[in-house]
């Protein structure tokens, strides 16, 4: 790291151990934890119901927090995957297939003990990866004009699109869904009323924080409602000797937490993969990879390390191509950037020269959250055990009501209100029929700025779109963009292919 690495370091540590900083941060990692323990509230329910409070604090502690829900999810989701069977968070799916069975086993001590161990390194990784390479990303993106900008957002939403979970064909739906929804308002340039359909209220466009708290608020309170099924609390009784693993148990953990890590760090960096791709993926590299893949799915240790390690390598990486060119990997780095610019912050290479406090403050609370978190997870899991046996008729109301208070908190209009309950019922339409709502938060947050960049590179070129092909660095962006769309056409062609000749 250079010196100018290590005096933006020094100087993140002096934001991020101020007082109030410290304890948004605690604020952050403690509620994420319990939203990766709760069955249904996911990271997204949460960062959205509590955006309206960050109006009323100032950018950096806003950050911490919201930053702080992300990755602490991930070490509450570990523990109900690998004790009770229960995969809270989607990345954490993977984990039940050889932590539970150890938990049977009477190792689930061990397995959460491998976990920390896989967590604290990948998390680690991640960190200095987003210190050594968003400030020289940062500096190469000085040089993207307007049509390097738009190319690379048409990217990096293609990605998120055609990578997410389900159809990519859906993907590319929602995600266009969430470009319309982006241009509804008042055109700055023009005065020309979009898609407003004679409501006055949207001409300020739709709120942020009415479309996320929709989408993954109230469409997941109605999706998990009816859910009724009883929590086996039988394994989950654990002491602290319990959790130390041997040196022959770390030794068969460390080259999988390596390589997981590894590929978490790989995934971070391509938009729309997110943890819950590299937790697969790394699951299917060290299956792959082991002399022993009989062993997987009944206890394997490096089945519980790799994916755990990629996971949380994969969240803090998430964070480099948002902060440094504020292009989100997923929807939750896509409500963070949207969270920034409300607080009036451009995302963006100028982002680590004109914000310092917020960038590298960001980074130095990720060492401390972390820390906290391995910490304090150990002796909460009894608690988030028991807080399991909660009915969910008690949890799910009193989130309603939170949802209703935040949106009517952002505009103090009850039109809002009324929106977002609308958007809800949408949004679990769209999971009945097995669309993935996350892509439209993408599209919706990109839409405006990649119409903003395609406005001036048209401009430049005086309506030729032959300035996209013309300048080397935007002719790879789109390169990039074909090739990613033929190579989904290809897979779709060759499992169709494959299906027919199955049934021949």
């Amino acid at each position: 790291m250079g010196s100018t690495g290590m005096a933006g370091l020094a100087h993140g540590f002096s934001v991020a151990l101020e007082w109030h900083n410290i304890l948004w941060c605690f604020a952050g990692v403690m509620i994420g934890n319990l939203v990766g323990v709760l069955p249904g509230m996911g990271v997204l329910s949460a960062i959205s119901i509590l955006l309206p409070l960050t109006f009323a604090i100032p950018t950096v502690p806003a950050m911490l927090m919201l930053a702080g829900i992300y990755y602490g999810a991930q070490y509450g989701g570990a523990i109900c995957s690998i004790l009770l069977n229960l995969p809270c968070h989607p990345p954490h799916a993977v984990t039940c297939l050889d932590g539970y069975p150890m938990t049977r086993q009477g190792r689930g001590g061990v397995a959460l003990g491998i976990t920390m161990v896989a967590a604290i390194c990948g998390a680690a990784f991640g960190i200095l990866q987003m210190i050594f390479m968003a400030p020289f990303i940062a500096r190469v993106a000085f040089s993207f004009g307007a049509p390097e900008i738009c190319t690379l957002m048409l990217l990096g939403l293609l990605a998120g699109a055609t990578l997410a979970k389900g159809s990519p064909l859906k993907g590319v739906a929602m995600t266009m869904l969430g470009l319309l929804l982006g241009i509804v308002g008042t055109d700055i340039n023009t005065g020309v009323e979009r898609f407003m359909f004679g409501q006055v209220e949207l001409s300020d466009g739709v709120e942020l924080v009415a479309l996320s708290l929709g989408l993954f608020g109230i469409a997941e309170f109605l999706k998990s409602v009816n859910h009724t099924a009883p929590v086996n609390a039988a394994h989950a009784r654990l002491s602290m000797a319990d959790m130390w693993p041997s040196r022959a148990e770390l030794r068969q953990a460390a080259f999988p937490i390596l390589r997981g890590t590894l590929v978490g760090s790989l995934c971070s960096l391509i938009p729309g993969t997110g943890p819950t791709i590299a937790s697969f993926v790394a699951y299917a590299t060290e299956k792959k990879l082991s002399r022993h893949p009989e062993r997987f799915g009944h206890g394997a240790i490096a089945g519980v390390a790799s994916p755990e390690a990629s996971t949380h390598s994969a969240v803090q990486g998430d964070f480099i191509p948002t902060m440094s060119l504020g292009i989100p990997g997923d929807a939750v780095m896509a409500l963070l950037l949207g969270a920034l610019i409300i607080h009036g912050v451009t995302p963006g290479p100028r982002l680590i020269v004109e914000h310092p406090d917020i960038f590298w403050g960001l980074i130095a609370s990720f060492w401390i959250g972390n820390i906290m978190l391995v910490v304090l997870n150990v002796p909460l899991i009894g608690l988030w055990v028991r807080l399991l046996t909660v009915p969910y008729r008690l949890l799910y109301p009193t989130a309603l009501f939170f949802i209703c208070i935040g949106v009517f908190a952002a505009r103090n209009q009850l039109f809002d209100v009324a929106m977002t309950l609308g958007l809800g019922v949408f949004g679990y339409v769209l999971v009945k029929l097995r669309f993935e709502p996350a892509p439209i938060l993408l599209g919706f947050v990109l839409g405006p700025r990649l119409e903003e960049n395609f406005r001036r590179a048209v401009l430049i070129s005086r309506g030729s779109l032959e300035i996209f092909i013309s300048r080397p660095i935007s002719a790879v962006f789109v390169s990039l963009c074909v090739v990613l769309v033929a190579g989904q056409i290809y897979a779709r062609l060759r499992r169709s292919s494959g299906v027919v000749s199955a049934a021949g």
